[in-house]
Formats: structure tokens, sequence, C-alpha cells
């Protein structure tokens, strides 16, 4: 498949490349849709191993967005950026400030905040260039590291989860396997921990790993090959997409998935086996929504309490979505896919109608 078949296929509305030899800049910009507002979404960067890989990536996170900002009730739309280039090598000054003129270039089309190895410092340089920005240090403004509210809205999601599969919202004693320790999987392991839960974790990064080990002790560290047939209640993926795959579905030992990584099912079809197989599945991007959400509010006046009471909605959102998948009989994904698509449809029917009318 071609490069402009392929956006065609995904609805991208535009996808922009951007290159400064000076500092060694390789960064793309997927636009997906605007419909319900500027695209807003992260930047990440990785040390792709090609720029296909990279390209892949930011299309899938930018589509990703769309959904996540129209079933969150946000007035944005979806878009993603990407920087290639090691995070532990390549950051500097130069790039994040070439970066944020492009971005500014973008003619307020996207607005770019923190994702994978970009943390507030970064932000703080990309903004030096473009107003296009949100994440920004709390004493500038802004609403600062959005890692804590992402966390939360998953820890949202998994007691939606649990009161769905389980019976009850609380997750005193439930066994949660958490994916990923960074920055919000070791926030989401407070959280769990403090709510009585018995937290298992691995990562494939041993610093995070013993971060973790250093802050709740009674976590139990497990092996990156084991987290997949750990015989737990909850498996809460928080790193990287596309872990439910042919190679991990049948591994499963769980009756929930419900974590922050995005893009959690590698194909459509994986969605339907969890079905099939009876385990619950919570709307990656929904749940790990609750960093949007709080960025969002920058553009209307940050204020924390709104932030976690908009956080907080996800619980209900999520029993709704699960609620609609019983009734319709169909995968929590598509239930998921639905709602938020109908959304997008009846604005853009109500712009149409009254651009006809004019």
């Amino acid at each position: 498949m071609g490069i402009f078949e392929k956006l065609s296929s995904m609805g991208h509305e535009q996808v922009v490349f951007f290159n400064d030899e000076t500092c060694g800049l390789k960064a793309i910009v997927a636009i997906h849709d605007t419909t319900l507002g500027p695209a807003l979404g992260g930047c990440r960067m990785w040390p792709y191993s090609s720029e296909e890989t990279a390209l892949e990536d930011v299309l899938r996170l930018s589509k990703g967005m769309t959904y996540k900002a129209s079933i969150s009730g946000l007035n944005l739309g979806g878009g993603k950026s990407v920087i290639i280039g090691d995070p532990k090598k390549d950051k500097s000054e130069a790039l994040f400030r070439s970066f944020g003129r492009f971005i500014e270039s973008l003619n307020e089309r996207y607005i770019t905040a923190q994702d994978v190895n970009i943390g507030v410092p970064d932000i703080k340089q990309i903004a030096l260039e473009t107003a296009n920005v949100v994440g920004t240090d709390k004493t500038n403004g802004g609403s600062g590291n959005p890692a804590p509210y992402t966390a939360l809205g998953v820890l949202r999601g998994i007691e939606a989860s649990a009161h769905w599969a389980f019976g009850q919202r609380s997750l005193e004693g439930k066994s949660v396997a958490i994916q990923g320790v960074g920055e919000v999987g070791t926030y989401l392991a407070k959280y769990l921990m403090e709510m009585g839960a018995k937290i298992f974790y691995t990562d494939i990064n041993k610093d995070n790993a013993l971060k973790l080990k250093e802050n709740i002790e009674d976590a139990q560290y497990v092996h990156p090959d084991e987290i997949y047939s750990l015989d737990c209640d909850i498996f809460s993926p928080c790193a990287l997409g596309a872990i439910i795959n042919d190679d991990t579905i049948d591994q499963l030992k769980c009756r929930v998935v419900a974590g922050s990584a995005n893009n959690q099912l590698k194909e459509n079809r994986h969605g339907i086996i969890l079905k099939e197989k009876g385990i619950l599945y919570a709307p990656d991007y929904l749940i790990n929504a609750g960093g949007l959400m709080n960025v969002s509010l920058e553009r209307e006046g940050y204020s924390d309490k709104k932030s976690k009471q908009m956080v907080d909605t996800i619980y209900h959102m999520a029993m709704k979505i699960f609620a609609f998948s019983k009734e319709h009989d169909i995968p929590i994904y598509q239930a998921t896919d639905l709602l938020a698509e109908k959304r997008i449809k009846a604005v853009k029917e109500v712009r149409t109608n009254y651009l006809g009318k004019t």
C-alpha cells in the first residue's frame, strides 16, 4: 500500500515531515481529524528502526487520539508527532526549538504535548517557539506532568472493569500485573497499592524496575516474558502497543485487560478473541485519556480540581461502553469505536447542514 493510499484508508487529513540537519531533527506530525477542534496529541521520541516504522506508529497513534478526544467529550481533534532519535543522546535545546518552529508553521491545526521520552523540560523548550503546546510547568501556568492524571484515569477504568467483571468496584485483594513501570505505570502501582491491590510488575528497563521496588517494597517483580501468563485478576499493559497479539493472547490467564498503553490490540480480531475467551477489555483510548483531559484545560484556564473531576468521568463512560457492548453483543473495542464515531459524524452533519443553508 502506498503512502497516500494508506493515509486515505486511515482517514488522515494531513501528514507533515520535518527535517533540520543543523540540529539533527527528523520528525513527523500526523493530523488525523479536526472535526471537533484542533488536533491535540503528544510527541514521542524513539530510536525507530526505520522511517517506515516511525510513520506507521504516528499514523496509528494520531487516529487513536481522534477517538480518545471524541469518546471523552472533548472539543479536540486527533493528532500525534514523533521525533526519530535516541532520547539519551540526541536531545538538545536547538532540536526542540526547531521542532517548536515547525509546529508553529501548522497554523494552530496541531497542539503538541508530552509522550514517551518527552518531559516538562523538553516541552518548555518547544514552548519558546510556539504557543501550540500544552503540559508546561505549573509555575508557568501550565498543567505540568500529565502522568499522574493518566494513571488516575486508568485506575478509574480498572475500577469500572472490576465492577463489571467481579461485581464490585473495590480493588481490595485483587491481583494486578503491570507491564511497564515508567511514569504512568509507577503512579498506577502506587494508586493500586493504596486501594489494597496486590501488585506484580515488569519492565524491560531495569532502572524503572529498580525504582518501583524502592518505592513499593511489597510489589513483586516478574520477568518480562512471564507477565502474560501470570495467574492474575487484571493485566495492565502500560508500555508500548500491539502487545495483545497472536503470540500473547493464548497465554493470558486474567479476567480483565486494562492499561495505559495505546493500541494494545495488534489487530481488531484480537478484540474479538478476547471476547470469546471471556476476558473483559477496557478500551485503552478511553481509560488512558486522563492526561489529555488534564492538558486540555490549559486552553481555558487550568484547574487541578476540575481536571480530577473530568478524569473521574472515565469510570462512568467505561461502564456505559461495557453495557453497550453487552446489549449489542459486540466486542468492546467495536462498541467504543462506534460511540466515538457517532459523535464525530453528528458534528460533521450539523456543520454540513449549516454551510448548506448559508
